[in-house]
């Protein structure tokens, strides 16, 4: 108890830090050493709390990006130290982050068999696909209703997507479409409906990407052409035409999906 109290006195006597909680466990033969130890060890836990979270969200971000990217396969069952390799952490990190994929639906921690990758089935995809083409549209009527929208990010979007196709470079013809889309549902100003839409577009871009690794897309073309007929639907300010463009393009877009999963057997993705 004295020692306690001296340590409090001479904290305050010269502008020491008070004494935290673990130097005042210390009580009778406790040496000076053990109590420098111990005030250190748990300052120095303290300082790698930042670290640490950051480390788990590189490691959550790499994991996620590496699932939504179809490069981890699906329903495969992955070790930590096997992950941990393999994106360069350690299994803590690891273990983190698949605790908040788990909770996103991606990943199924299973005991004594490792983290699975959680597929994505054809029912799952049409569901998926109901809600975005639901919100798409809506945006596109939005934009529509907007007097002098400028719709030039989406044209350029337009143009980036044929000038890919141009070079047969169809990654960057996909990435250019997802701009576009993306893009017209940030314009039409309902952060919440993007915030759902983006939620779902990440499972769209994910069995987008197995699609075109089985099969490319047939019909890069007439994708364009129908994104010119939306932009010109909005600029004329015709919401109804807009919204109905967009959801039979969407639609279109999901049957092709489908057609290629069922056509190779493969009920998942």
């Amino acid at each position: 108890m004295y020692r306690s109290m001296y340590a409090l006195m001479h904290s305050r006597r010269f502008g020491c830090d008070v004494p935290s909680a673990a130097m005042l466990r210390f009580k009778g033969g406790s040496s000076m050493d053990e109590r420098v130890k111990a005030v250190t060890s748990e300052r120095l836990a303290d300082e790698t709390k930042p670290a640490r979270r950051n480390t788990t969200e590189l490691a959550y971000r790499e994991l996620r990006r590496r699932i939504i990217e179809s490069e981890l396969t699906p329903g495969s069952y992955l070790l930590e130290q096997e992950l941990g390799l393999m994106l360069g952490f350690s299994r803590t990190p690891i273990r983190e982050a698949a605790l908040r994929l788990q909770g996103e639906g991606l990943v199924q921690i299973v005991p004594r068999h490792g983290i699975r990758i959680v597929p994505t089935s054809i029912s799952d995809i049409k569901h998926i696909y109901q809600v975005l083409i639901s919100l798409e549209s809506t945006a596109a009527a939005l934009v529509a209703g907007m007097t002098g929208a400028d719709l030039t990010p989406l044209v350029d979007a337009c143009k980036t997507m044929t000038d890919a196709f141009e070079r047969g470079d169809m990654l960057a013809w996909a990435a250019a479409d997802e701009v576009f889309h993306e893009t017209l549902v940030t314009m039409s100003g309902n952060a919440r409906l993007r915030g759902i839409v983006m939620n779902c577009r990440d499972q769209v871009h994910r069995v987008r990407r197995f699609t075109q690794m089985v099969k490319p897309h047939p019909q890069p073309l007439k994708s364009i052409e129908e994104h010119y007929a939306i932009i010109d639907a909005m600029r004329c300010g015709d919401a109804a035409k807009a919204s109905d463009l967009y959801r039979a393009h969407r639609e279109r877009g999901w049957r092709n999906q489908t057609n290629v999963l069922q056509q190779y057997g493969i009920q998942q993705a």
